[in-house]
């Protein structure tokens, strides 16, 4: 109900629109659009600020670092299987 009568003032339109002010917008659409224009602009050139604060790449510096610390992890599946079975574990669950 607030949102019928606020569009109602907002549109300005007169119960009998006939005459030389029919069809013509009112200075209140002209200072919501300003409004709107205004706030588009702020917010691209906030987003730009932000931007320009990116590296330029997410590469590491010196990626040997991580690469040590990888190579004692356990790659699970994803590892390489034992050549010469000597490795390999027995499979679990009964032989029944």
């Amino acid at each position: 109900m607030i949102l019928a009568s606020a569009a109602g003032w907002l549109a300005q339109t007169p119960s009998n629109p006939v005459g030389p002010e029919f069809g013509k917008a009112s200075p209140i659409g002209f200072v919501i659009i300003v409004a709107l224009l205004v706030g588009t602009v702020l917010l691209v050139r906030s987003m730009n600020k932000q931007l320009r604060k990116l590296p330029d790449t997410f590469e590491p510096e010196h990626p040997e670092l991580d690469q040590a610390a990888d190579e004692g992890t356990d790659r699970g599946a994803a590892g390489e299987a034992p050549t010469d079975g000597k490795n390999a574990e027995p499979p679990t669950g009964s032989a029944s």
